[in-house]
């Protein structure tokens, strides 16, 4: 773009105005025609970023009428079942927005929307970036920056559902006050920390509020800025493509085109936002009644984001460990403490750790600015989909209940058969990913090898009715050929036997063999046809793929 000789009035101009006042002409400039791949799958992060805006406007809304305070009041407001009744300040203000403040309800449902939206953006987002590989360098500080917010996006959901105090999120909070206090050492102290004492004590919803709508959203708001900047700073990634090398970016300027793009999208998300809290009903605190410590709901579910802990708790054996014979001072709730930490401490951790770990196993130290497409690095997407099917076990065994009473089935039989699911479906997982990967390398290879089909059939001088094969479209056999072979480190012993270095001993062996079998080329694509075997007729099938019917010859 900066070969072009005529800037365009629309930057000229702020350009020029921008530069008499600040000197910044040549950062306008440079940075509005800034380039943007043209890709769809680029937009998933956006819908994160565009919820959180929309969380930011209605939580500000919300926080005009929410009392964060546990002090009991008896009921005064408009909704007649629970006139009378006594409540937290912070329920009675919920109703009160719900039913009294014009709008309040449709603001209500709008953040709740957009917290659920704002969590399923941010997870898709990072299974796109995951999944193409565009966490390799240079981009590993943005990747930690990115566990970092949906690790930091998960408490601020927990924070936010416990404040209406109601009945379900009071159970909600029941298992966070259980899963606190089981915590060795220092599971007391965090437990009076966040709730002033016994629970329920009387400090809990303040605290939540200062953590939710403060400090939380602070830290979101500086890391976003700080993801966004390194974003901006650091070449996009692309997918491959005709015309696309990691030494550019094909794509759409910033302005106008990619500026007319994110406004249009902004606006589409905070539309199916507005529709689904105008015509879905969420939460309805209501329904449920205030929070005592002595009830508690029927088939609650928390929000999906947190159904996994709520399903690793439900399939937990009921271990504990007894250090001082029956002291409660020497219990260790193994049911509590391993599935509230062990799972999402497993998946963080790995997704934290897993660009250092790739490039430890391959060697590679390259800069990467294209994308992969997921079938050529098959045991990373075959490792990606362990994991989501890990999670998803988990994720389905939350509502075991709901499961049990709605298709009949023992709910002990609904827990046993889980246990079993979450380390067998995993594997299993793996295992078909990866078988469909080189499926579809071998796909890829087809195309270059022997063409699309044309839906012309042509007849052979045997008799053989085949139908005749085009040549790929320029983009689409450029696409394939994107294609790069995985680093493998080099393993092989020289002449005298010897390991190269780096390659000895019990850690350099287990890398060696990691490197060898997750790196390479599974199916090259200018192999030929992976099945010549099975087809004697080869050449009569290339000779009608290039254009010579045979059959005219005789």
């Amino acid at each position: 773009m900066s070969d072009l000789k005529e800037v365009p009035k629309g930057i000229a101009g702020p350009a020029n105005a921008l530069d008499a006042r600040l000197g910044g002409a040549n950062f306008l400039k440079r940075n509005l025609r800034k380039v943007f791949p043209d890709h769809w799958s680029f937009l998933l992060g956006e819908i994160a970023l565009y919820s959180f805006v929309i969380l930011l406007l209605t939580g500000t809304f919300l926080t005009f009428w929410f009392k964060p305070s546990m002090g009991e009041i008896a009921y005064a407001g408009s909704y007649a079942p629970l006139k009378g009744v006594m409540m937290s300040e912070a329920y009675a203000s919920s109703l009160e927005i719900s039913f009294d403040v014009r709008g309040g309800l449709l603001m209500r449902q709008m953040h709740h929307w957009s917290a659920l939206l704002f969590v399923a953006g941010m997870m898709v987002h990072m299974l796109r970036v995951f999944f193409t590989g565009a966490y390799r360098k240079p981009r590993e500080i943005n990747w930690i920056i990115g566990v970092l917010l949906l690790t930091l996006a998960l408490a601020e959901g927990l924070t936010g559902y416990s404040l209406p105090d109601d009945l379900l999120s009071g159970a909600g909070l029941r298992i966070t006050e259980g899963v606190a206090i089981s915590l060795p050492l220092v599971g007391t102290y965090i437990t009076f920390f966040l709730f002033g004492g016994e629970y329920p004590g009387t400090d809990v919803i303040s605290r939540f509020y200062s953590l939710h709508i403060l400090l939380i959203p602070g830290i979101l708001l500086a890391l976003i800025s700080a993801h966004m900047v390194l974003m901006w700073v650091q070449k996009h990634t692309q997918m491959p493509g005709k015309g696309r090398n990691n030494a550019n970016v094909v794509g759409a300027p910033f302005y106008p085109a990619f500026m007319a793009k994110a406004g249009a999208y902004f606006l589409f998300t905070l539309g199916v936002v507005a529709g689904l809290a105008t015509f879905t009903q969420i939460n309805p605190i209501w329904l449920f009644g205030p929070y005592t410590p002595a009830d508690i709901s029927a088939g609650s579910q928390p929000d999906w984001y947190m159904g996994f802990l709520e399903g690793a708790l439900r399939v937990m054996p009921a271990w504990e460990i007894n250090l001082f014979g029956t002291s409660h001072a020497g219990t260790l709730p193994l049911s509590v403490i391993i599935p509230a930490l062990a799972p999402l401490g497993l998946i963080m951790t790995g997704l934290a750790l897993y660009p250092f770990l790739e490039r430890w196993i391959t060697g590679d130290h390259r800069e990467h600015h294209i994308a992969e497409r997921p079938r050529n690095n098959p045991h990373r997407t075959s490792i990606g989909m362990a994991a989501v099917t890990f999670y998803g076990v988990f994720w389905l065994l939350g509502a075991n209940d709901e499961f049990s009473a709605f298709f009949s089935i023992s709910l002990n039989m609904t827990t046993y058969v889980g246990r079993v699911l979450v380390f067998v479906a995993p594997v299993l997982a793996y295992a078909i990913t990866y078988r469909i990967c080189l499926g579809l390398q071998r796909a890829d290879a087809d195309i270059l090898h022997h063409g699309v089909e044309s839906g012309v059939i042509k007849r052979l001088p045997h008799g053989e009715f085949i139908e005749v094969h085009t040549p790929p479209a320029e983009d689409i056999a450029a696409h394939i050929r994107g294609k790069e072979a995985v680093l493998m480190l080099p393993v092989d012993e020289d002449a005298s036997g010897i390991p190269p270095k780096g390659m000895r001993g019990p850690l350099g062996k287990l890398r060696g063999k990691m490197s060898k079998t997750y790196g390479g080329e599974k199916i090259p694509l200018d192999g030929g046809h992976p099945h010549d075997e099975e087809h004697p007729h080869e050449e009569e099938h290339a000779a009608v793929t290039s254009g010579e019917d045979k059959s005219l010859t005789h």
